[in-house]
Formats: structure tokens, sequence, C-alpha cells
């Protein structure tokens, strides 16, 4: 049967590859969004790709969206928590609360809200599978990113928690970790880095790229492929792991 997958944040970047990928290799794909726009134009991509508008940040968008997900699936064996934010780059002390929290909120409370809610369908999966997207900066921390480094961390625990609660109903969680992706995103990032630290971007760039042993960005179709593989039954003994795919990056410094 083919695998039916919800995918967070997925008309767009890394979200928007990984349900092409599961489409493309016959799996029944519904990704959610708050943007409506993108969500359209991926669906006019990825053939038979479902879609919903979604607010992560706001519970009673995700209570009503899993359902809606579901059903329109016909049944739930993955779950890939792509949705989050980068959030503030700047020192603790000088951070902005409400920047500092939404990060918290969409990343660490919004994957929560989500998996709670697709863990009663994915119980009725013969091999059911959640993905949580983590992250470099969930393995070392980085100056001027705590808010993301943290709720990327909290991620990890999340991930491994799952994995002993849910082995006993054949349901698998792992955590993917990826490092700097290539896309608008990672721009925005460097961007601001080099903004705090009084640099340019191009020497921003150099430092990422000085921490690994790849001299090169994550390409989003390499994660997609590991996420196909985690879920697939190729990947049926992989379980509470965290799983960098960061062109070997070794520190934050």
């Amino acid at each position: 049967m083919a695998q039916r997958v919800l995918v967070t944040a997925g008309a767009a970047g890394i979200g928007k590859e990984i349900a092409r990928t599961f489409a493309a290799n016959g799996a029944a794909v519904c990704v959610c969004d708050i943007n409506a726009q993108a969500l359209d134009a991926a669906a006019k991509e990825i053939p038979g790709l479902k879609t919903i508008v979604c607010d992560i940040s706001q519970r009673q968008d995700i209570e009503r969206m899993v359902p809606a997900a579901v059903a329109a699936l016909g049944g739930l064996d993955v779950l890939v928590n792509n949705a989050g934010i980068a959030g503030p780059t700047a020192p603790v002390e000088d951070t902005n609360p409400d920047q500092w929290e939404a990060v918290m909120t969409i990343d660490v409370i919004g994957t929560y809200h989500v998996t709670r809610l697709a863990i009663p369908h994915l119980k009725k999966s013969p091999a059911g599978s959640i993905i949580v997207m983590s992250s470099v900066g969930g393995r070392f921390g980085y100056p001027n990113r705590s808010a993301y480094c943290t709720a990327k961390m909290g991620l990890i625990g999340f991930a491994k928690t799952l994995s002993r609660e849910l082995g006993q109903y054949n349901i698998r969680c792992n955590a993917i970790a990826p490092g700097a992706v290539g896309g608008e995103r990672i721009e925005r990032v460097l961007q601001g880095r080099a903004d705090v630290e009084h640099k340019t971007l191009e020497e921003e760039r150099e430092a990422a790229m000085s921490i690994q042993s790849l001299k090169r960005f994550v390409d989003p179709k390499d994660i997609a492929a590991l996420i196909l593989f985690l879920t697939s039954d190729a990947g049926k003994s992989i379980s509470g792991q965290v799983l960098p795919i960061d062109n070997d990056a070794q520190t934050s410094s």
C-alpha cells in the first residue's frame, strides 16, 4: 500500500522537496503551510498533492488541520515535522522576547501539537514513522542564535522520547540535523550574523564553510532522500537517532 504522508510547512523550500520526493515515489502526500498562494503553486507542480492552509503557531489551526489531512489521505503512515522559523540573531541580553518566544511556539510547541494529534492515526499504520526536523544548531550552540539552538536541541529530546514511547506500536521516530541548506533562508541567516558581528556577507559565508569538510551548502534533495530512506522499509530498524546531514560540520566556532 502506498504511504500516506503529512509534511508541515511543505509549500516551499525543504518541505516542498520532501513532498515532491515522496509523491515521485508513489506516496499520497498532504502538505500544510501558512502561505495559501505557495500551496496553490506547489499543488500545480506536484501531481496529486493535497494542501491545507495552517498556521503552526495557532493550536486551533493545528487541531483543524491534522484531522483534515488524515481524512484527505485516508489514514497516516508518515509525519514529517518540518515547520520552523530561524528566529532572531542577537545576543541573549539583546534579544526581543516576543521573537524568542515565537521560535518556541512554532518550532517546539507547534511540533508537539501536530505530533500528539497524529499519533492516534499513526498507531493504526503497520509501519508508522515520525521525522523531526532539528539542525546542526541542535548539536552545537551558536553565538547570537539562542532561540533557534534551544528549540532545535529541545526537538532532539522530543524525538528521542517519542521513539521510546511509541516503539511498542511499531512507530519509529528520528531527528534530522541538517547543516546550512542552500536557498534564500540561509542567505537571510548569514546576513543577520554579518549585521550583528559587523562583518560582510561573504565573510560569514566563508565562516560557515570553514566548519565543514565538504565546502558546499546542503542540497534539499539530499535531505528529502534521507527522509525517504528512514521512513521506508529499508529504515525499519532505525529509531531514536539524530542523523546529521551537514557536510561534516564539526564545531560551532
